[in-house]
């Protein structure tokens, strides 16, 4: 390979390093509209080829359920009732979805939202590595890991995962 092509292949990867890096920003700035003290999670679904944002979505309470910070702190409420950031943002877009990308600034999508992501007709999946914390806390179910669920299903349903860390330095 020609030094010429080496260069351009590198500035290909950096370029597209740079919008994994701008989605993730967004979708952490969106996490922040959550108003769970314990975990905020944001979502964002771009169209693959032009890089629009086409729906953004964050963890909480439904339209209208009162924000009661009570309900946030007592698992036994929050956990039936919260509705994931990526199923919000499924919800709230008013694009067709098929052939999107979304990315999860929080580790892979759990199998509650793995199903309406596969059905939106989403093909494309960019998360970071879940943190400990965060897998031992909600990604495992009565000794079932959940991330390897949604994996699976991700994987029978031709959807692409891109588990791309973010300490990836440009």
């Amino acid at each position: 390979m020609s030094a010429a092509l080496k260069q351009k292949v590198a500035e290909e990867m950096v370029r597209r390093l740079k919008w994994h890096h701008r989605f993730y920003d967004l979708a952490d700035l969106v996490a922040s509209w959550s108003k769970d003290p314990s975990t905020q999670v944001g979502c964002v679904i771009i169209d693959t080829d032009t890089r629009a944002v086409l729906s953004v979505g964050y963890n909480g309470f439904p339209r209208g359920v009162v924000d009661r910070p009570e309900w946030y702190e007592d698992r036994a409420y929050k956990y039936p009732t919260v509705v994931h950031a990526e199923v919000n943002a499924i919800l709230s877009s008013m694009a067709d979805l098929t052939g999107a990308t979304l990315y999860c600034n929080i580790g892979i999508p759990c199998p509650d939202c793995a199903g309406p992501i596969i059905q939106a007709g989403i093909k494309a999946v960019v998360y970071p590595p879940a943190n400990g914390e965060h897998k031992a806390r909600c990604m495992t179910k009565d000794g079932l890991d959940l991330g390897e669920l949604s994996e699976q299903m991700f994987e029978d349903a031709d959807v692409e995962m891109l588990e791309y860390p973010r300490e990836i330095k440009l």
